[in-house]
């Protein structure tokens, strides 16, 4: 199953509480689409994710000062 969560209005470190929040409450195998702002969240949240054992699939340019980050719990 596919999940969005748009955190582009939040500021660390509620930026990966709420990312972590999030997959908590899915299934192994799920994705997650994180639409976050550049800078401090676009550099914490996938190095985090991945050292926590998560699967970052891609981090794509989405639009202005967005990015949409897939992650696979």
């Amino acid at each position: 199953m596919n999940h969005i969560l748009d955190i582009t209005r939040e500021h660390c470190p509620m930026t990966l509480v709420r990312t972590k929040l999030r997959l908590a409450q899915m299934a192994e195998g799920d994705t997650l689409e994180v639409l976050l702002c550049k800078e401090e969240p676009l550099d914490n949240i996938p190095r985090s994710l991945q050292e926590q054992g998560y699967r970052v699939l891609s981090i794509k340019h989405y639009g202005g000062g967005t990015y949409k980050v897939t992650i696979e719990k």
